[in-house]
């Protein structure tokens, strides 16, 4: 029975390990990542609400009917 040959295991392993190393530098070097998101000032954004400054009254229609 034939004994199996080991000594070139070791340089086709290595090899291989470092094929996949730049295959993968290669696929992540030509990623595009999406650009940092910015803040937004709110401070000068102002909504004119025409009840903003009156007072208003709200009459609930349960005690409009009270006899």
């Amino acid at each position: 029975m034939p004994q199996l040959d080991t000594s070139t295991w070791f340089i086709t392993i290595l090899s291989m390990i470092f094929s996949l190393y730049m295959f993968f530098q290669l696929k992540i070097s030509n990623h595009t990542y999406t650009p940092a998101p910015k803040t937004k000032h709110f401070g000068h954004l102002k909504h004119f609400l025409p009840w903003e400054n009156k007072w208003t009254k709200i009459y609930s229609p349960l005690l409009s009917h009270q006899v």
